[in-house]
């Protein structure tokens, strides 16, 4: 690895740091790395006061659905500033004091909107190191579900779980809620005897009798990256560097889904540089999680609709493991370079599955996010300002630039990449560029300037090849887009051929297709299908009953436009039973194409809004006009 004499000493100390795991003021000093990028996302003044390190200490009240408590937010003022302006949403804030000996301090709630929520202003002195906020939670708080104990796998105890990106943090933890500021943070949570907290630091892997637990992320994140989790959570090892935590019923199946993630692991460090997390567990959280994975250092979040119970859905812990290195290492500085963060991790996972399982595999899951991608552009119109890889957000939810987009079209230009360079060369700029800006951020600008220097050498002519300002900036999909062929699914198509040339569907020749198999045969199946076909397929490969969730999403999707009312019930328990969003939002809006559709979705909705996470609902609330 080559470095540059300053680029080597940061990330010496950096390695000193993480192998150290300290909070001293030697580790919050390198948290700092100049000036901070606006964020219109935020109404935090970083570039004048930042905060360094938190100290949370909560009690979790299940009773009232709130937190309460204080937090300690350990600050460097960079410019004698008057104030710290902190990002707050639907908090109670009941006092603040400045300094170990608590002197009260003055401070005022600024105007609050409903996405951003409202700026709290601490007056604070030129040498405030130590800001202090007691406050209480909403108990409804956009990141925090709280689910009664009918609503878990085991059915007898409370749970609750959080979810801060994108700008959600603020609605727990008074912070600078920005992705440009990373902190590291310590933990003092207070739950029921017989429950198990959890958080994006070092966990306990036992309950504690007393409710009381400790944390400890000496590594420093950025505040999307704060979660908590508590419920009756058991732990089972996986692995030397590896574990998952999951309610007890379930905990044994969820360890056998997850048992390649130690191979994943090494894996990703044989291509891009050590895991510099310490651990890295999961936790599988109840139904209504409203995504499919959330990247929580130390600890995933994922989904229990990837325990299909035959280890066919794990390059969701591949994509989960990537955030490792590409935005939990080098993170996206504001939202609207998101693509930063997930598009390369879509392409990582997608290294790591080929690694794993060859380049066939790889192949099927690259040409089924190409057609989500040319779906979604289809969608939002190729010329749509949303189409491009660095957005435009202000004004707007940042959860609005979490498309297809970022994830599909940004995997497709780092791809385009390796194959104008080769892969060797695109390996060793990868890990150079994870070494370089480990614990940093990144923006689209900075990311061309040192592809530029890194990778093409100053080439202007190049750069202009390979089309890289369209890539980034421009709408749609560039014509220089690398060409997505799976052999597998040649067969696949040749087996829909055969079905409507006449042959039952139950003489195809299936044997050994994989899940990425069933989903490319659902998803070009013909656009007009009778009751008698759908039937036919149904009875063949029983989709309606499928415990793959993936594969049955897919099916029920196209049940609702062919009108296949024998699934309906498996519909409506599906609806009713499963929070992720990404499965909700498509047969919410397909059902809502017809007048029959949409009676029957807001039957189900009215029924079932209250198991949804917030996140999941506010979605849902735009596609059926829902108002309270």
């Amino acid at each position: 690895m080559q470095l540059n004499p300053r680029s080597f000493w940061t990330y010496l100390i950096l390695v000193i740091i993480v192998s150290i795991g300290c909070t001293n003021k030697t580790q919050l000093e390198s948290v700092e790395t100049g000036s901070i990028v606006n964020d219109v996302h935020s109404f935090s003044n970083p570039n004048e006061v930042i905060v360094q390190h938190l100290d949370i200490n909560l009690h979790v009240n299940f009773a009232e659905k709130k937190l309460f408590g204080k937090t300690g937010l350990h600050v460097k003022n960079k410019s004698n500033a008057a104030n710290l302006i902190l990002d707050i949403r639907d908090l109670d804030i009941q006092r603040v004091t400045l300094g170990d000996d608590e002197k009260p301090a003055t401070f005022e709630l600024g105007k609050s909107d409903s996405v951003h929520g409202q700026p709290l202003t601490i007056g604070i002195n030129p040498t405030t190191e130590l800001v202090t906020v007691y406050y209480t939670t909403s108990p409804d708080g956009a990141a925090l579900q709280w689910l009664p104990p009918n609503q878990t796998a085991g059915g007898q105890h409370p749970f609750l779980f959080t979810q801060s990106q994108a700008i959600l943090a603020r609605t727990w933890i008074p912070c600078q809620d920005t992705p440009g500021v990373r902190m590291t943070y310590s933990g003092r949570i207070k739950t029921d005897s017989g429950l198990m907290v959890l958080m994006s630091a070092k966990n306990a892997v036992k309950k504690s009798p007393q409710g009381t637990y400790e944390f400890e992320m000496p590594q420093p994140i950025p505040s999307y990256l704060l979660a908590l989790a508590v419920g009756d959570i058991a732990y089972k090892s996986i692995g030397p560097h590896s574990g998952v935590y999951a309610d007890p019923s379930i905990v044994v199946a969820a360890a056998y889904e997850f048992g390649n993630t130690e191979d994943m692991i090494s894996t990703a460090e044989k291509l891009y540089g050590p895991y510099r997390w310490g651990k890295y567990d999961i936790l599988v959280l109840p139904p209504s999680f409203p995504f499919g994975g959330m990247e929580n250092p130390r600890l995933t979040f994922a989904t229990p609709t990837v325990l299909p119970g035959d280890r066919s859905l794990t390059s969701l812990i591949a994509h989960e493991l990537a955030h490792s290195w590409s935005g939990n290492l080098v993170t996206n500085a504001t939202w609207d370079d998101f693509w930063l963060n997930e598009g390369f991790t879509t392409y990582i996972e997608r290294r790591i599955m080929e690694e794993l399982y060859g380049r066939v595999y790889e192949e099927m899951l690259a040409e089924l996010g190409f057609q989500d991608l040319q779906e979604e552009v289809e969608e939002l119109g190729e010329n749509s300002p949303d189409t491009r890889l660095h957005l435009d957000l202000k004004g707007r939810n940042p959860d609005d630039g979490m498309t297809d987009v970022a994830y599909e079209k940004g995997a497709l230009f780092l791809r385009m990449l390796e194959e104008n360079v080769g892969r060797e060369k695109w390996d060793a700029f990868l890990h150079k560029y994870f070494d370089e800006f480990a614990f940093q951020t990144m923006t689209s600008e900075k990311f061309v300037d040192y592809l530029m220097a890194n990778l093409f050498g100053g080439d202007v002519q190049k750069k202009q090849a390979l089309k890289i300002d369209e890539w980034i900036y421009g709408t749609g999909i560039p014509d220089n887009c690398p060409k997505i062929e799976s052999k597998e699914f040649e067969k696949v198509e040749n087996q829909i051929r055969k079905w409507e040339e006449g042959t039952p569907a139950r003489m195809l020749e299936t044997k050994g297709w994989t899940t990425h198999h069933w989903l490319h045969f659902i998803r070009n199946l013909p656009d007009s299908l009778s009751q008698k076909q759908m039937a036919e397929l149904d009875a063949a490969f029983d989709f309606t009953q499928s415990t793959n969730s993936e594969i049955l999403f897919a099916w029920l999707k196209l049940a609702i436009r062919h009108k296949y009312r024998r699934a309906y019930p498996v519909l409506e328990n599906f609806l009713s039973t499963i929070g992720r969003r990404k499965f909700l939002e498509p047969l919410y809006e397909e059902l809502v194409k017809t007048e029959e559709g949409k009676k029957m979705a807001l039957r189900i909705y009215q029924q079932s809004r209250n198991r949804y996470h917030p996140i999941t609902y506010q979605t849902i609330d735009e596609i059926l006009h829902w108002k309270n």
